[in-house]
Formats: C-alpha cells, sequence, structure tokens
C-alpha cells in the first residue's frame, strides 16, 4: 500500500466510529420522537406517572382537556362520569394533536373511574386512529384496580399492537385523598414503572 493510500485510509478508520455514533444518535432521537404519551389526570397521580414515564423513555407528554371541564364537586363529576357511561356520550375534547400520524408508540394514561376507562380517554381513542400503532396503557386508582379500562382499550383499537399495562394506587378522591406520589410513595412507583418498562423492553 502506497502512502497516500494508507494516509487515507487511516483517516478513514479515525473518522469510522465518530460517523457511526452521530448517526446513532440521531436514530435514538429520532425514535423517541415517534412517542406520545397522553395522559387523563384529575388530581395529578396519572400526570406524575406519566411523567416518569417520560423521563425514563423521552417523547412527548400531551394532557387531555375537554372543551367543558368537568365539575369540581365529586359527587357531581360521579353522577356525570356514570350518566355518560350510560349513554356512551363523548365528551368533545379541547387537546389536539394535528402530528398524531408520526406517532408509533403511544403510552395512554388514565385513572378508573366507575371501574371503567373515563369518557375523554373513550373520546381520544375515537377521534384518533390506532391502527398499526403500538398502544400502551397505565393506569392509577383508588385500590380497586383497573376494572374494564384496560379491556376497554383494546376494544377501541383492534388494529393496534397493545402492549402489558401498568397499574398502581393514587389518591382516594371520595375520601379526600387526592396527590399522593411524593416522597416514598413516589419512589416506590418510580422503580416499579422502571421495572416495567424493562418487562415491555422499553429499557
Amino acid at each position: 500500500m502506497d502512502k497516500a493510500l494508507k494516509t487515507c485510509f487511516l483517516l478513514l478508520m479515525a473518522i469510522a466510529p465518530v460517523f457511526f455514533c452521530s448517526c446513532t444518535a440521531q436514530e435514538t432521537k429520532k425514535e423517541k420522537g415517534k412517542l406520545l404519551i397522553v395522559y387523563l389526570s384529575r388530581t395529578n397521580n396519572t400526570k406524575q406517572v406519566a411523567e416518569i414515564i417520560q423521563k425514563e423513555v423521552g417523547g412527548d407528554l400531551v394532557a387531555l382537556e375537554l372543551k367543558d371541564p368537568y365539575p369540581e364537586n365529586y359527587d357531581s363529576i360521579v353522577a356525570q362520569v356514570a350518566e355518560e357511561n350510560e349513554s356512551g356520550y363523548l365528551p368533545p375534547l379541547k387537546t389536539r394533536i394535528d402530528n398524531f400520524n408520526q406517532y408509533d408508540v403511544v403510552f395512554l394514561g388514565f385513572p378508573t373511574w366507575g371501574m371503567r376507562l373515563p369518557p375523554p380517554m373513550k373520546s381520544f381513542l375515537n377521534k384518533y386512529n390506532m391502527s398499526d400503532k403500538t398502544v400502551i396503557p397505565f393506569n392509577t386508582n383508588a385500590g380497586y384496580g383497573i376494572g374494564s379500562s384496560f379491556k376497554t382499550v383494546k376494544e377501541m383499537c383492534p388494529n393496534a399492537t397493545i402492549l402489558e399495562g401498568f397499574s398502581t394506587k393514587g389518591g382516594i378522591e371520595r375520601d379526600g385523598i387526592y396527590f399522593v406520589m411524593e416522597g416514598d410513595k413516589k419512589i416506590k412507583v418510580k422503580e416499579e414503572v422502571v421495572t416495567w418498562l424493562r418487562q415491555i423492553k422499553f429499557l
């Protein structure tokens, strides 16, 4: 190998690792840009879990808001949600996601309301097409579990890949226990979230 050719070869070998690392970083950033975390949170417990997920896997975080917010009074919202569930009414969303088609992965976060998927989350799933996307539910509840919420997500996303969901106990609004995701509770939930994300191969 002549001197000039050898010099070119050594130069290429020197910059190849830099080029490879740069491409890998860009690809990773691109993949995270295709990840969306949508959540509904009344007392901020589900919001906290959504933020923990975002810190671990990246992606865009979007809170679901209604055009006509629910009443603050607990008994009033329970009655309204029960009526919506009975009638099948889907409350209109204020939240808009104009670039939704760019996302391949959608985390869906919500509390359990009346042992069901909250009507606003049903509105979201009815409005946005989840076909060919990976959908991952996560939930907070008052201690009674997910009810039929995860099942409803599957039913409303028939052409999506649904991964194993996550659920944890949050506040108990009925008893005046609201935001609980702090201190030791927050640390414990973060550990549970990380374990779950590893199980579904996102970490």
